[in-house]
């Protein structure tokens, strides 16, 4: 492995932008410093980076993804997304259990393991999901090896739906490790299909999908897993907030540190709303759905306040010819780990959001809230997974640039303004302008439990 310099860049860390130097070598940042390179430079014999006008990010940590294998590796795979996932900065990941089969016991997240060790680009964990009946199971899975303990209280691709009240509560209560929650009340979703099919049979236009998987739908299940967290102190993390109405329930003053209910907002849910079903239409049928442009900039200003404290992507490819189907056959997910900092760093053009607030939700808070040993910041001992990112180098979103296996995109045709240049994963350079190592190089995540 050989020692990389990165000289002259302009570093985003913890709520500072100053121009430096970082030296990584045997996979760790060695050094930090704004002089020339400390000691003999024959100790090191460094690769060298020029990054003059360029910015150096922290490894992006996407705390949501849905990389299909085992069982959907048509949609996708380990090897593929993860790929994608670094030509976009993403250094490490945490994967869903919506797989085929679920990941629902420790045996089956185990393989998962297993397959990415030896295929994947970033570095990775993996979620155990919880059912009605294998609460066994979470207490025996490996709590320093799994991120987290995911329940869908909401139906979604795979269908893993929790709806016991009692299955609920033995979670709530007995897990200690975060629990990450899908929240859309499964009750008000059905119904208000049966009104749909009802007034306009099986041709339901996709702009009905925000009416459908509703705001009030939302805000009735996380106010449902606020309030059993809050009885049991469980320290729960609720996943890809939707609404406007939904932000009352999270708290923007405490730091996150002593935080045990914190909140996630997706990529989607800050770029899309309901005005875009009609150009895009399945396109961006996600889950929850993506609202209106009220509840979007209200997202944008919870990011910027603290009330949402991680942005992730839920990454969840589909192929085009599913997408094509009709409104209730078409699954709900898209594909975002290539473009989910290229569209962030445009949001900051447009004044929406600092260089330093993105640093933080997609950086720091992940890292902070799953106690992920040395990583997600740039300091001296820390793991090297480092992005730079040009600026000022505009390109436009292409079939012929998608790494994606389903090779579609949601921001075909967008011009962003800025460009990952470099992604280095453990100390070594994964992505470099265009080419990527071919040899996977991410390694499991540790855990400070």
């Amino acid at each position: 492995m050989q020692a990389i310099l990165i000289k002259n860049a302009t570093i985003v860390n913890e709520g500072k932008t100053v121009k430096g130097n970082v030296l990584c070598d045997k996979g760790r940042i060695k050094k930090i410093f704004s002089e020339e390179i400390p000691g003999p430079a024959e100790e090191y014999s460094p690769t060298v980076i020029e990054a003059e006008g360029r910015i150096l990010m922290p490894g992006l940590i996407d705390d949501q993804v849905h990389f299909r294998e085992p069982g959907l590796t048509h949609k996708g795979d380990i090897y593929t997304e993860s790929r994608a996932a670094v030509a976009g900065g993403i250094t490490s990941y945490m994967e869903m259990p919506n797989t085929s089969p679920p990941a629902t016991t420790r045996n089956l997240v185990d393989e998962k393991f297993r397959i990415a060790s030896g295929s994947s680009f970033a570095n990775y964990s993996f979620y155990i999901g919880a059912t009605n009946d294998n609460l066994a199971e979470l207490l025996d899975a490996d709590t320093g090896k799994i991120c987290g303990v995911k329940i869908f209280m909401g139906s979604s691709t795979g269908n893993m739906l929790v709806d016991s009240e009692k299955a609920l509560r033995s979670v709530f209560s007995h897990i200690k490790i975060p629990v990450a929650v899908h929240c859309e009340d499964e009750t008000i979703i059905r119904e208000n299909i049966r009104s749909f099919t009802k007034k306009y049979g099986e041709d339901i236009p996709v702009s009905m999908h925000p009416a459908i998987r509703s705001a009030g739908a939302c805000l009735r299940s996380s106010s449902r897993a606020v309030k059993l967290a809050r009885e049991y102190g469980t320290r729960l993390h609720v996943l890809h907030v939707s609404t406007e109405n939904e932000l009352k329930l999270f708290d923007s003053l405490t730091p996150i540190e002593r935080k045990s209910i914190t909140a996630e907002v997706c990529i989607h849910h800050l770029w899309f709303d309901s005005d875009d079903y009609a150009r895009l239409g399945n396109r961006i049928k996600w889950n929850p759905a993506i609202k209106t442009a009220k509840d979007k900039e209200a997202l944008i200003e919870a990011v910027n306040s603290g009330r949402i404290d991680v942005i992730a992507t839920d990454h969840a490819p589909h192929t085009e010819q599913e997408k094509s189907e009709k409104y209730l056959k078409a699954p709900s997910g898209g594909p975002m780990v290539q473009h989910a900092l290229a569209a962030m760093m445009e949001l900051a053009a447009r004044g929406k959001i600092s260089l330093e607030k993105i640093v933080e939700k997609m950086c720091h808070a992940p890292a902070i809230i799953y106690k992920i040993n040395k990583r997600g910041f740039i300091r001296e001992g820390y793991w090297a997974d480092l992005v730079l990112v040009d600026p000022g180098s505009a390109w436009t979103v292409s079939r012929d640039n998608l790494l994606y296996k389903c090779r579609w995109s949601p921001m075909e045709g967008q011009v962003f303004g800025s460009r990952v240049t470099h992604t280095i994963v453990n100390g070594n350079l994964v992505f470099d302008n265009g080419s990527i190592e071919p040899q996977p190089k991410g390694i499991q995540l540790a855990f400070d439990r």
